[in-house]
């Protein structure tokens, strides 16, 4: 199918596993290899699809093994509500915060990703909304305790229980949401 890259060798540089399922699911042959990068920027200079996109670059700026023939893959997300990032919980207590934060509200989710050779770059980027249902205080502790979110941005994942139970209504693409926006990707990969 894509024939101008049958011959390069894919690194998808993530820990996720929805993005390696996300990435199979394209029929892709690929290898993971997580980068270690410190993901840190300034909140006060980015903002919105700014931060996913910096992120983009600072995970592949931490790959070291450069071929001709290699196309390198990163990938962010954020959950953006009231006029800020909502990252990955770093405790329980942060996740059951979090999902307080986000019950009976609306939110987006961006979700960026990149493709590098040694002489190119593309990136892209997508912005879903999420409305979430009053969530009570039962359903949040039964799905932090039960599935611990502490990897997903906004301490959730859409896939798991607390989507199934909690999300009233999704603007935009449920790739977007899950951390990989698949449908801009795909494109830009056929145009590398």
């Amino acid at each position: 199918m894509l024939k101008n890259i049958q011959n390069k060798k894919i690194i998808l540089a993530s820990q996720s596993p929805r993005r390696r399922e996300l990435l199979a699911g394209l029929d892709l042959e690929f290898e993971v290899m997580p980068l270690h990068a410190e993901e840190i920027y300034d909140p006060e200079e980015l903002k919105r699809e700014q931060i996913t996109e910096f992120l983009c670059e600072v995970k592949a700026q931490a790959f070291q093994q450069w071929e001709d023939d290699i196309l390198l893959i990163t990938a962010d997300t954020i959950v953006w509500m009231e006029e800020r990032a909502v990252e990955k919980p770093k405790s329980r207590g942060e996740a059951i915060e979090m999902l307080e934060l986000l019950s009976g509200k609306n939110h987006e989710v961006i979700s960026s990703a990149a493709i590098y050779s040694p002489s190119k770059k593309i990136i892209v980027t997508d912005v879903a909304k999420v409305r979430f249902g009053d969530l009570s205080t039962e359903e949040i502790t039964y799905y932090v305790d039960k599935y611990q979110p502490y990897d997903k941005a906004g301490g959730y994942g859409v896939q798991e229980w607390i989507g199934y139970v909690g999300v009233e209504e999704i603007v935009g693409s449920y790739y977007t949401i899950m951390g990989f926006p698949v449908y801009r990707f795909f494109k830009a990969l056929k145009n590398f």
